[in-house]
């Protein structure tokens, strides 16, 4: 067609001798369609297209009218090319003849190759110019603008088929089945059907431009067997063909798009094919009878190419593949199949239930042909059974439809619909292709159907048995072994990475090659097995030497190759010697033994170091003396002891015994010393021997009676305590008691442990009789112990005494009680800390808290406090904290009103608030900060539970006072700058206040004073109340309120002499101690 835009271009008159040239110059020929269902005749390879047609009728047809009749198709030729016997009407030669008109050449693809031509000559010719052409039963349609013109084969226009000018002038034909799909230049799509005498529309004209927005121009339109859906390609704009093929479903009125570019799939067809996303549609057909069967064949799209692929392109077709599937409105497209195009063809000529059509290429033969199941229909064509048909042939239609709804019922995941398909199925030979076919889609469940129906039942049982196999692909390869397929099994194993059972297969199949290079990259726990199996393969060919070689590999040759030379011993003979192992010069010198041949199983003996062997040999030559030498220099524990039964068997008993004891054979050498009365010796292997030759030792002594000490010893080594303590205590053995006791553990008797505390205590030795009190769980009697002997109790005896509650021995109360104990005991020995972990592990927090308290270890009081989380114990801390010195320490002083606080003492946090209000007074002055402490206390003291509420209240009375007449010296202090006068009268008042002692100090107010007279230089005024200060306030003291200038400045201002000032403040400071005195003895007394 890119030759030929249309027919005009063809109908200039050719001469004969220009005929044989028209299949080269036009090598993409596009006049009629593959599909077409009315070929009236099939022509293999015309003779050299001789000038005129009818002298070349003799070449191949008799002249006779009478061979109309004749067939020259193939059996194998599809549906679509009907017998050769109507291709002449019996016609007077003279109308078989070329002319100027239109001859039409029905080819099976849309090319023509070079000399391998299709011819068909149709009764009758007429003048016609369309660009496109189809046929269907005894109507051709022709395109003119604008219509389609349905014409005899003489030409005649039986019947027009209108388009409208927004239709567009149809430019495609595709005739399948009975109905046609025209495609318009303008993009639209109307489908007739022909199956009655006229055509009549089946689906009206559908612009695909509105289907589809952005669509090109159609470039292909296929439709289906029973024209329910129709297949179009498009072009792009740049002229090539679009990678998406647009289905359009008649029935539904809608449009589904499946793009080879998709990245991901939506489960309606546009699922994703990596392989393919280069690729785009260049042919595409729908399956003649079976409207659910479409094929496509994808090729690379040019600009998307590799410069290499471009240039191989005429030169393989690896690149183009052939995609089939089903499609239906419920599942939308559905891969069936995909495969590479064979190299031996060019190009996808159409499909049929149940092969694929292909043109061939010219030139090259049939590759593979018996394989694969394909098939030749001419020199032109070829077939190739589907994936589902392969090793089916030729069956009836029943089978066929069968087969293909099960194949569709599968695709689809529809299992019963599936087996229902096929469960009418008789032939074997169909079941061993649907195995095969779920070799390919990795259907185990319906191969064991299909096996069962086969009658394998040595498949079905390797499959049943491959089921263990985790590997999905590894289950397969074995239904593949079993098919016969092993280049898939080959395959599947690779793509599981199961190299094991790939080496098997190999094995098995005889590719010994294949399996040993598969065992070295990927297999190598296997590698030595398959050396061997090799090994017994090739000694199975007769290929000895070559088997002698594996077996060394597989490090079997040690035993493999003397049994394969067995019988050529001159031969076994030079490999013992050339390998130089000691394993076969000892097998060598064994077989000479069998053989009498004693010096030289000596030589290969000594070869081997055989030390056994030589002095088995040596003593059976009588040269003993020999042989003590050689068990004496190897110390070999084999050969000494054969020596010994030598010596015993000579009555040597003395070198019976060493040799024995060399070949640590002890329980002999002992039973030789008891019979012979060698009791020093029997000692000395005794403590050398098992625990069982001890204690058979330690009977022996026991029985003799006059070495109860060796006995003793003997049983405690061998582990028999009890029978040791009960030998010890009858014999007064002390030592030997100590020793065995510091043996005891929890596995011995507690008798036995109680016997032997016992023991230590009537001897004073108090610590171990603890121990092994303890030891046999005795815990009250070793705490006992301890109090009675003042015993210190380390951490780890306190340890070994505390019982862990998953212990059995003791209830939970008694453990809490026991450990109790143990933490009095530590309290008495002042080990506090300890105290505190019992007290703690018995659950009694509070006499923890006191045990810690009185370590005094401050850190460890605060931690623990704020672990337990108890209101007692929080008091408690608090309490000790205040005993501390907790003015200069403000983590204390934080801690403190923590623990008050979580505690809910609230009292005692207002009397700690009241101690602070205290300290700020005395120590610093601070009436401020003193005032915020009373504030604080009494805001504590307020929300305290009082057990009293009348003291309740007279003590926030008593704080309210405090608080206000501290507040009234504050204000004075602060006002005197601006208002002298004022803040001296409030301290006058204060000074006669009744409760003024309690809030203020009366040095501070009348030091405030002394201090302000002084500086108005009122002297008198202020000798005065200097003279009221010494009289509350002891001398010593004075100069911490008023300091010494401003008292020398009063002295000197009121004209009294120094000395004079001092002498009734000696008189008043002995009264004021009194006093002082007296306040401490009733806080005292106060609780």
């Amino acid at each position: 067609r890119s030759f030929l835009p249309s027919f005009r271009a063809f109908r200039t008159f050719l001469p004969s001798p220009f005929l044989p040239s028209v299949p080269s110059i036009f090598p993409s020929f596009h006049a009629f369609q593959p599909s077409a269902p009315s070929f009236h005749a099939f022509l293999p390879r015309l003779p050299s297209f001789l000038p005129s047609f009818l002298p070349s009728a003799p070449s191949f047809l008799p002249s006779s009218p009478s061979f109309a009749r004749l067939s020259f198709l193939p059996p194998s030729a599809p549906s679509f090319l009907p017998s050769f016997r109507v291709f002449l009407p019996r016609l007077p030669s003279a109308q078989w003849k070329l002319s100027a008109l239109i001859y039409f050449f029905f080819l099976f693809t849309e090319h023509i190759f070079c000399n391998d031509v299709f011819v068909v000559i149709v009764p009758g010719s007429f003048l016609c110019d369309s660009p496109v052409l189809s046929v269907h039963g005894e109507n051709l349609y022709t395109v003119e603008p604008y219509r389609i013109q349905v014409r005899t084969w003489q030409g005649t226009v039986k019947q027009l088929l209108v388009f409208s000018e927004a239709e567009g002038n149809p430019c495609l034909l595709d005739v399948c089945g009975n109905f046609l799909a025209v495609g318009t230049d303008l993009a639209h799509l109307k489908i007739f059907d022909l199956s009655r005498r006229e055509a009549k529309v089946h689906c009206n004209s559908k612009s695909l431009s509105k289907l589809l927005p952005g669509c090109g121009d159609i470039a292909s339109v296929k439709c289906n067997a029973n024209g329910s859906k129709v297949s179009i390609l498009f072009n792009k704009a740049d002229g090539n063909i679009d990678s998406k093929i647009c289905f359009y479903d008649v029935e539904m009125d809608k449009v589904m798009l499946f793009d080879f570019k998709a990245e991901k799939g939506d489960g309606r067809g546009n699922f994703s094919y990596p392989e393919l996303h280069s690729h785009i549609p260049a042919c595409h057909f729908w399956d003649q009878s079976e409207p659910r069967l479409f094929v496509c064949e994808v090729i690379p799209e040019t600009g998307l190419r590799s410069p290499d692929q471009k240039k191989n392109q005429t030169e393989s077709t690896v690149d183009v593949w052939i995609i089939s599937f089903f499609s239906t409105e419920e599942h939308g497209l559905l891969l069936q199949d995909s495969f590479p195009l064979p190299s031996s063809y060019q190009v996808l000529l159409g499909i049929e239930v149940p092969h694929y059509y292909f043109a061939k290429k010219l030139g090259e033969a049939e590759k593979g042909a018996s394989d694969s199941g394909s098939g030749t229909v001419s020199q032109m064509v070829a077939r190739r059974p589907m994936r589902d048909f392969i090793g089916v042939g030729d069956c009836d239609k029943t089978t066929q439809d069968a087969m293909l709804n099960f194949s569709y019922y599968l695709t689809a995941g529809d299992m019963d619909e599936a087996f229902k398909s096929i469960k009418l199925i008789k032939s074997e030979a169909v079941w061993e292709n649907m195995a095969r076919m779920c070799v390919k889609t990795q259907r185990l469940d319906v191969a064991r159907i299909c096996l069962g129906h086969m009658g394998h039942a040595r498949g079905a049982k390797a499959l049943r048995e491959a089921e263990q196999e985790p590997e999905q692909e590894a289950r397969v390869a074995m239904l593949a072994i079993q098919l016969g397929m092993l280049e898939d099994a080959e395959r599947l194993y690779k793509a599981s990475k199961r190299y094991d059972l790939l080496n098997k297969l190999y094995q098995a199949s005889n590719q010994w090659q294949k399996a040993i290079e598969t065992a070295e990259a990927h297999d190598r726990v296997h590698l030595r097995t398959t050396y061997y199996n090799y090994a017994k393969h090739l000694e199975a060919t007769g290929q000895q030497s070559l088997a002698l070689t594996q077996y060394e590999k597989s490090d079997t040759h040690r035993f493999e190759v003397p049994r394969m030379l067995s019988e050529d011993l001159q031969a076994l003979e030079n490999y013992v010697n050339k390998m130089k192992d000691k394993s076969l010069w000892k097998w060598w010198a064994q077989y000479l033994e069998s053989q009498s041949d004693m010096e030289s199983a000596l030589k290969y003996y000594t070869l081997a170091e055989d030390y056994f062997s030589l002095v088995r040999v040596h003593c059976f030559q009588g040269n003993i003396q020999k042989a003590s030498e050689i068990a004496n220099e190897t110390g070999n524990g084999a050969a000494s002891y054969h020596l010994a039964r030598q010596y015993e068997s000579q009555d040597d008993i003395k070198q019976a015994v060493h040799f024995y004891s060399r070949a640590q054979a002890f329980n002999n050498a002992i039973r030789l010393c008891k019979v012979n009365n060698l009791d020093d010796q029997l000692m000395n292997l005794a403590l050398l021997s098992s625990p069982e030759d001890m204690i058979e030792a330690a009977c022996y002594y026991e029985e003799k009676g006059d070495q109860m000490d060796r006995a003793v010893m003997l049983y405690h080594k061998a582990g028999h305590f009890s029978k040791a303590l009960e030998l010890a205590f009858a014999t007064q053995q002390f030592g030997a008691l100590q020793l065995i006791a510091e043996d005891l553990d929890e596995k011995s008797d507690p008798a036995l442990l109680a016997r032997c505390s016992g023991f230590f205590i009537k001897h004073a030795q108090y610590e171990k009789a603890m121990k092994l009190l303890l030891t046999a769980k005795k815990y009250h009697e070793a705490l006992q112990l301890c109090l009675e002997k003042n015993l210190i109790i380390t951490e780890e005896l306190a340890e070994q005494m505390t019982v862990s509650k998953e212990s059995q021995d003791l209830s939970e109360e008694s453990r809490r009680e026991l450990l109790e104990q143990i933490a009095d005991c530590c309290m008495r020995q002042g080990n506090y800390h300890m105290a505190t972990k019992k007290y703690t592990q018995a659950g009694n927090k509070l006499k923890a808290m006191r045990a810690l308290l009185k370590s005094g270890d401050t850190e460890k009081i605060i931690f623990f406090a704020s672990v337990c989380r108890q209101r007692e114990i929080y008091i408690m801390a608090a309490n000790y904290l205040q005993s501390l010195d907790w003015c200069k320490d403000p983590k204390i002083i934080a801690n403190i009103i923590n623990f008050y606080t979580k505690g809910g003492a609230l009292d005692r946090l207002a009397g700690f608030y009241d101690a602070c209000a205290q300290v700020e007074i005395d120590e610093y002055q601070n009436y401020e900060k003193a005032h915020r402490a009373l504030t604080e206390a009494y805001k504590c003291l307020s929300k305290a539970k009082a057990r009293n509420p009348v003291e309740q209240e007279s003590k926030l009375g008593h704080l309210q006072s405090r608080m206000s007449l501290m507040k009234r010296f504050i204000h004075a202090q602060r006002v005197y700058p601006e208002d002298t006068e004022e803040a001296v009268r409030q301290c006058e008042l204060l000074l006669a206040e009744q409760n003024f002692d309690d809030a203020l100090r009366h040095g501070d107010v009348l030091g405030f004073l002394v201090q302000h007279y002084a500086q108005v230089e009122e002297f008198h005024t202020a000798y005065r109340y200097l003279e009221e200060m010494q009289k509350r306030i002891p001398a010593s003291n004075m100069s911490y309120y008023v300091c010494p200038q401003t008292l020398e400045a009063v002295h000197q201002g009121a004209g009294i002499p120094m000395s004079r000032a001092l002498a009734p403040a000696h008189t008043g400071h002995s009264s004021t101690d009194n006093r002082e005195e007296e306040e401490v003895a009733d806080e005292v007394e106060d609780p």
